[in-house]
């Protein structure tokens, strides 16, 4: 099966401001793609560039993405490995555009097989909770969101800090006397603290019954993680420490990590973001279904492997309940309150909107 065309898509999707310790989103800078084949059928991927994590902007992706597109032309579209390494060997880095082509091979071979994606992989499906997100504020505000989550329905809370040790401690007691002992909540700093401001955090931390603290460091400081798990009574999660497989390795063997949190955007995609999952899963490292700012579209896929993983213990798949005021999304992921349902239609089962798309700028590689 032949690749005949791709066409790629600014797929901006306007959203309430989000703050996190590295700055703030008005809109999720996203990228769409379909790779048109010689069977009559094409598949979809889709990325949401956080340029001030991963280092790619919409406009970044859209330029690679034209030279992907013609790097494809015309090869044979189920030969996923080798399409993803003429990415790879085309360019260093680049993940979170990568991740939308490997999306788009996905699903035109689960789509061929005539299979959901995750039974593609032989997975089944299970019961999936995701996470619901506080943004930094004043920790009275903070709580007052936590209220609010709390009679919606949520279990479980993600609380964003990194803004200051001292202010985020706070912002932490007040939103746990604000929900009681029974919600969950984990913490993500997002590279925000200095490896002191991380021991007085985490350690103040401690009794307010924390599941785990994502990438309480800049990576530049991951020799110190191994000193800062002995030191912690926090659980520590790497994001940003974890690209690839081998970051996934230098963190394990290192014992500089209790889980691992994996994002398509950084791994480049479904077909690396495996090879983390199997590597964590040999070490008895459970990891988190991560993300940017999606849209339902790529979180169908995200949803797809997490059936089929089953070291994918936690989910952090609220990205689409964060403020989006546009859904460009047709099929997909549903959500039943906090939980993530989606139907059993071939591939990936999602589609962008076709009168959303009008409004997109659109680039054709024939």
């Amino acid at each position: 099966m032949k690749i005949t065309h791709i066409d790629i898509y600014r797929f901006s999707i306007p959203m309430e401001p989000f703050t996190i310790a590295t700055g703030t989103m008005t809109h999720a800078q996203n990228v769409f793609i379909r790779v048109h084949t010689d069977a009559g059928f094409y598949g979809v991927g889709e990325c949401s560039a956080f340029p001030m994590i991963v280092g790619e902007t919409q406009d970044t992706c859209l330029v690679m993405a034209r030279e992907f597109a013609k790097l494809w032309k015309g090869k044979d579209v189920l030969n996923i490995e080798d399409r993803l390494q003429e990415l790879n060997s085309f360019t260093a880095g680049n993940t979170t555009i990568k991740s939308a082509f490997d999306m788009a091979l996905y699903d035109i071979a689960a789509k061929n097989a005539g299979l959901p994606l995750y039974q593609f992989w032989g997975g089944k499906r299970k019961q999936v909770e995701t996470d619901i997100t506080i943004g930094i504020a004043a920790p009275e505000v903070m709580a007052e969101r936590a209220i609010a989550f709390k009679q919606l329905g949520a279990g479980i809370l993600k609380v964003k800090l990194g803004k200051g040790a001292k202010e985020d401690v706070e912002r932490i007691k007040q939103i746990r006397h604000a929900v009681g002992d029974k919600m969950k909540i984990r913490v993500d700093a997002n590279q925000g603290w200095s490896f002191d401001a991380a021991v007085f955090a985490l350690q103040s931390l401690g009794e307010y019954d924390v599941e785990f603290c994502e990438q309480p460091m800049r990576t530049w400081y991951d020799d110190r993680l191994p000193e800062l798990m002995s030191l912690s009574p926090v659980k520590i999660m790497a994001d940003e420490s974890v690209y690839n497989h081998h970051d996934a390795r230098h963190q394990i063997n290192s014992r500089s990590c209790d889980y691992i949190n994996i994002k398509l955007a950084k791994s480049g995609g479904m077909f690396e973001a495996k090879q983390i999952h199997d590597l964590a899963a040999e070490n008895n490292i459970p990891c988190m279904m991560g993300g940017m700012l999606e849209s339902r579209i790529a979180l169908s896929a995200k949803l797809h492997f997490v059936y089929a993983h089953p070291n994918m213990k936690f989910y952090d798949m609220d990205t689409c309940m964060l403020g989006h005021l546009e859904d460009p999304c047709v099929g997909g992921v549903t959500y039943d309150g906090y939980f993530l349902n989606i139907n059993d239609e071939p591939g990936i089962g999602a589609d962008a909107d076709e009168e959303y798309l009008k409004k997109c700028e659109k680039i054709e590689i024939h």
